[in-house]
């Protein structure tokens, strides 16, 4: 991977982390058109240039983080489901996260779900609606709705945040405890991703020679995420996810004729 190749995926994570859209989907495609050549640490950087992004989170609502302890608290339990869940099929999730076809089907089929969302869950932002505190049962909720997000395409803010409209909070309480449970999600899938590629032959190496790359990724992908969330929180409380679903449909079905027609993308 190049300097320039990790730019413009750090860019394109950057802009999707927060959005319900999938980055992790969108950074398999963009490496794909690249031709970007699949390694361990290509791999790696996948899942730790979203380490990057999420810092943004800290950053721009630090005060939040210096709540009580019952805050960090709901954190780990919300965080637990994809931990344990992500150990046992750590290697199942590093072969999907290989193929096209599963995260333009799960694009398609997110996007049908988000059309309806707002309809589902439209009494969860109604004046009248008396919202209820995120307990530590809510937090478990959302964080096994965070599970079905180790399937590439489907989006972990999407999911994170219907979990949380599923236990009628707002759309913007929703995607803020979204954001706050990425820190801790993200930071470990990071952690246990560099583990494991410096635990391989030749992976501490590997992992040397494309420090630079992978130190200018996450901060590049930290500046644009920190310009993108603020706004993902005005266009979803503006507009909600209707607009979401359409775009994820149109590309996935996009992705899906171009595989139709006899392009072979997993092989770009």
């Amino acid at each position: 991977m190049t300097i320039f190749q990790s730019v413009i995926i750090a860019i394109i994570e950057g802009i999707t982390e927060f959005l319900p859209v999938s980055s992790t989907g969108h950074m398999i495609i963009g490496e794909k058109v690249l031709g970007v050549v699949h390694s361990d640490f290509v791999s790696a950087y996948t899942v730790n240039i979203q380490f990057g992004a999420i810092l943004s989170v800290v950053f721009l609502y630090w005060r939040r983080f210096l709540q009580n302890f019952d805050f960090y608290i709901k954190l780990m339990v919300a965080f637990l489901p994809a931990a344990v869940f992500g150990l046992i099929f750590s290697d199942i999730i590093d072969e999907l996260l290989e193929n096209v076809v599963v995260v333009a089907v799960m694009l398609v089929l997110g996007g049908v779900i988000l059309i309806f969302v707002d309809k589902w869950f439209k009494h969860n932002d109604d004046q009248n609606h008396v919202e209820p505190s995120i307990s530590h049962k809510t937090a478990l909720t959302i964080g096994l709705f965070q599970v079905i997000a180790m399937i590439p395409g489907v989006s972990r803010s999407a999911a994170t945040i219907i979990g949380g409209m599923t236990q009628k909070l707002s759309r913007k309480t929703a995607a803020e405890f979204s954001f706050f449970l990425a820190v801790p999600t993200m930071a470990a899938a990071s952690g246990y991703k560099l583990l494991k590629l410096v635990s391989e032959p030749d992976g501490a190496k590997l992992l040397t020679d494309n420090l630079t790359v992978l130190i200018i990724g996450n901060v590049v992908a930290f500046i644009v995420a920190t310009i993108a969330i603020k706004t993902f929180i005005h266009l979803l409380t503006q507009y909600g996810f209707k607009w979401f679903g359409y775009y994820r449909i149109i590309l996935g079905l996009t992705i899906l004729a171009f595989l139709g027609a006899g392009y072979d993308l997993n092989i770009i």
